[in-house]
Order: structure tokens, then sequence, then C-alpha cells
């Protein structure tokens, strides 16, 4: 506004001067105003554009500045140069004496530069108008219509239609353009707190928004639903279908299209990662059947679904372990007492000599049979206790896992012999992993215990290892011995199943591989089983060659 005042006051002082002397000094005091007013447009259609980051870079501001100061300094000094106007000269052939200008190169460079800001502004105010809301697009409607009187007066004054000779209406139609939009600020407040403050809290909002015509297309919408989107449907959403935004949720859509409000629940997935949504749809009257507006809210139920799940897995989990426990403190009272009670019964006999030396070589096998079962019985027991000691440390170091292995095999050797079982190991030399050294031991012994276990006589176990592109070593254990059924499959690691007896009425512990499991978990490895009943079974540990897989 201050600009177009400098240029139409010193432009109708300018029309009530008879000298040339006075006219050349108004139009210098017009410029003033003129190379002003473009970037003074500009900047207001940046701010009303929700743009002001462009001309806070002082790169941009300094650039337009320095068009508008060197403007001015052209036209001040013209006199010395005649770059802007070739001549200046009073035209007395209308009603009143008027400046007739023969227009210079600076002219035409300045008069570009003024219709591109122009351009530039009516445009940023066309994209704000498209994207607006209804109720505030009467403010912008109002404020296009008049950046367009200073151009259609200014393009007549250049194409020299002049039915008043000289006379430039240009800052004439620039007062209409300001006299324009004083109503638009007045009557639509459009500079009041509340539109502003509006966008604001709805930004900040967790909730997600959108706002739908009668043809379900988006007329508006918050930051937060943004993120409910695919990455190649977040810049354009206004004006487009809620259908192609959210494909794929049919209830959803449904209910919009059959007009019912009410709550529903979405599943969304994108690349910011996945959200469960309670969706309340409202209509702007809902006292009128056809009324046209949607509102719809997406609460973020994610968290709370999260939680849910993990309440769910850790009440299966306890769940899990208390049965566990509870078949622990089984085996201990009956199967871990029965051997020891026949032993010390054994023992008792022979001291009161109530059996010869004959009769107890004959019960030997039996009783070293028990003892075994009840050694191993107590290490897995005593294992699985330590693994669920919370804040138990394990101790990870590189070793040699062939040396372990060969070890493995040898501590097995008499209980393979006794079955002419063939054991095969092609473990490569040299193949170091990182792991608790303990830990894996057992998992092997517990693995190759159970194949001899379930192996018939002359029957066969092979253990070779591969590296894998994943930075594991694979170690696989396959036996040709009795296999398992699909059902004891299944249930193999969660503690579940009963220990069935061996080939040989080998007795089990029932935890071995609960144990087995926990300890390749901690170790970041894994353990796979794969079996068929009657033909065998192959057990394969996958196991970390470095701290990479550390915490992973």
């Amino acid at each position: 506004m201050f600009t177009n005042a400098i240029w139409s006051i010193a432009y109708g002082l300018e029309l009530a001067s008879t000298s040339l002397s006075q006219i050349k000094f108004l139009i210098s005091v017009e410029y003033i105003g003129i190379t002003t007013l473009p970037l003074s447009w500009f900047l207001f259609c940046l701010h009303l554009s929700g743009k002001e980051n462009w001309y806070k870079k002082p790169w941009n501001m300094g650039i337009l500045s320095f068009v508008t100061i060197l403007t001015t300094i052209v036209v001040w000094t013209n006199d010395w140069h005649h770059l802007y106007f070739k001549s200046i000269t009073i035209d007395k052939s209308s009603y009143f004496p008027m400046a007739k200008l023969e227009l210079g190169l600076g002219y035409k460079v300045f008069t570009t530069y003024f219709y591109l800001l122009l351009a530039i502004g009516n445009y940023l105010l066309f994209a704000k108008f498209r994207s607006a809301d209804p109720i505030y697009r009467r403010q912008n409607y109002l404020i296009i219509v008049a950046s367009m009187i200073p151009w259609a007066a200014n393009i007549i004054y250049v194409a020299g239609i002049r039915p008043l000779g000289n006379l430039d209406i240009t800052p004439f139609a620039f007062i209409a353009t300001v006299f324009l939009i004083a109503i638009a600020i007045s009557r639509f407040k459009l500079f009041d707190i509340v539109p502003v403050a509006r966008e604001k809290v709805m930004d900040l909002m967790q909730d997600g928004f959108v706002i739908l015509d009668s043809k379900r297309r988006v007329i508006d919408y918050n930051l937060a639903f943004k993120k409910y989107l695919d990455s190649g449907k977040r810049n354009k959403i206004i004006g487009t279908a809620l259908e192609t935004l959210l494909p794929g949720q049919d209830t959803f859509h449904q209910a919009i299209e059959n007009h019912d409000s009410g709550n529903v629940e979405l599943k969304i997935s994108n690349d910011f990662g996945e959200f469960y949504l309670d969706v309340d749809i409202r209509y702007l009257d809902d006292s009128q059947p056809n009324s046209d507006v949607v509102i719809v809210k997406m609460q973020d139920l994610t968290q709370f679904k999260k939680d849910a799940i993990n309440s769910i897995e850790q009440r299966e989990e306890l769940k899990r372990l208390n049965q566990l426990k509870d078949r622990i403190f089984s085996i201990i009272a009956h199967d871990l007492r029965a051997p020891l009670v026949n032993l010390s019964e054994v023992l008792k006999m022979i001291s009161d000599d109530l059996i010869t030396p004959e009769e107890f070589k004959m019960l030997a096998p039996v009783l070293s049979k028990d003892i075994i079962y009840t050694t191993d019985l107590l290490e897995n027991i005593l294992h699985w206790s330590r693994s669920q000691l919370k804040g138990h440390g394990i101790n990870k170091e590189y070793f040699d896992l062939k040396g372990l292995v060969v070890n493995e095999i040898s501590y097995h050797m008499p209980s393979a012999r006794a079955k002419n079982i063939n054991v095969i190991q092609d473990v490569f030399p040299g193949a170091m992993i990182y792991a608790d050294m303990l830990m894996v031991q057992i998992v092997i012994r517990n693995i190759l215990n159970n194949a001899i276990k379930f192996c018939y006589d002359n029957c066969e176990i092979n253990i070779f290892a591969v590296y894998t592109k994943e930075h594991f070593i694979k170690l696989c254990i396959e036996d040709t011995g009795t296999g398992m059924e699909p059902q004891v499959l299944e249930k193999l690691f969660s503690g579940e199943n009963q220990s069935k007896r061996g080939t040989k009425d080998e007795k089990g512990t029932g935890i071995g591989m609960v144990v087995c499991k926990e300890f390749m978990e901690r170790n970041d490895g894994k353990i796979f089983v794969n079996s068929k009943f009657g033909e065998g079974t192959e057990f394969c540990l996958y196991l970390p060659v470095d701290d990479t897989k550390e915490g992973a």
C-alpha cells in the first residue's frame, strides 16, 4: 500500500505539473514506489501462500533488492546515459500537459522483471486458491481478481491503447487492487488469528483428520494424515479420491459409501511402518441423510495394539514356563528320585550281605544306565535354570568348532559302540565360531545323545559343517534312526513333549531340546530340525562366526 501510495501521489503531482524539470523530478519520486511495488507484491504473495522461508534466505532477498535499487539509480541518472528513457518531453495535445516518454532498454528490462514478479505472485495465489478450504476460498478469489486489474491496465498502456493520451492508468489500477485487498482483510479477516491458529492446531494434532466432498475426494487434511499414505501419494492429496489414497480398505470405504457413521478399525502398512487405526466417520450434518461432507478422524492405536500383543505373548510365555517348571518339579520328584532310591537300596543290600557279588554284577548295567540318566537329567535342569537367571551373562569367545565336535564324539563313543553306530565327522579344520563354548557344547551333546538314543544297531550318524552367506557356520547332525512324528516335531522345543524311550529302552529327560533352543538364541544363533518318521532326523545349528550378530 505504501509503495503504491508513493507512485500514485507522485503521478498525480506529475499530471498537475507544467514544467519539464518538475515532471522529471516527480518521475524520479514515482520510481521509488514503482521499483518497490512488484517486490512488495511478491513478498505479500509469498507470505499469503505460506512460503515465508524463501525470502528469509539472504541471497534471495539480496538479489531482488539489488534489482530494485539498481533500477531506481538508473532512473535517477537517466539524463547522463538515457538507458531507461531515450527522451522525456511534454505532450500538450491532450486536456492537460502530460509527459511523453520514449522508452529505452532499461525500461523494457525492468518491465519484464515487473511482469515476472507479478506472474509468480499470481501463480502462488492460484495454487493457494486450489488447495484452500471452501470457507477461505472467497478470500483468495477476491485477491486473485484484484491482482489481475494492474495486469490489464499496464498491458493496455504498453500496447498503445490510450484513450486519454499519454495518461498511464496503472497506478490507479493498483489503487483498485489495494482497495479490494483491504476488503478481503477487513471483511474476511484474512490475517486474523483464527485461520492461522486453526491450521497450526490441526497440524499439531496426533490424530489424522481428512475431510471429503460428495465424490469422496479429499478437500482438507492435516499433517498426521500424510503418514498413513504410501510415499508416492503424499505430494498430491487435495482432489484425490480417498479410495485411491487408501486402497484395499473395503470395509472402511463401504461404510462411507453407505453413509454409515461410527468406528471402523484399519490396518495400514507403508514405508513408515505398520499402523493400527481406529477410524471415526462423521458427517457435517448427521440429521440430513444426504449430507455431502464427510469428516474422518484416524486415531493411532498402534502402541496399544503392540502392548496388547506383547501382553498376550508374555502371558503365553509365562504360562509355558510355569508348565515347564511344573514338569521339571515332577521330573525331580519322580525321575530323579527313583534312580537314587534304587541305587541306595542296592548299596544297602550289599552292605547287609543280602545279595552276592554275582547278583550285583547282574544289576550293575541297570544301575549304570540309571546313573547316566540321572547325571544327564541334573545337567539339563541346572543348565536350563542357569539360562533363566536374569542378568546372568554369557562368556562369548572365539573357539575351534572341529575340536569341540571331536571331543563330544569321543565322549559318546562308548554309547555308539554299544549299538555299532558309525559316527562320521566332516567338520573342516580352523572353523572358528564366536559364542559361549560351554553352551554350544551342551547343545551338541544333547543332539548327539538323542541321535544315538534313537538309532538302531548299525545306524549311521553324519556330522558336517558349511559356511553361509549370512556369516554363520551351519553345523548339521543327521541320523538314520527312528525319526519323529509331525505332532512330536511341532512341540519339540516347547517342553510340552513327553520324553520317549530309545531303541534300547534308554530314558530321556524331556527338557534337553528346550535347553538347546534357549542356548542357541542367547548366542545369536538358530536351531532347525527336519525329521521323517521311520527314516531319521537332521538337526542344523547356525553358529555366528563373529560378533556382528551380537544383539541382532
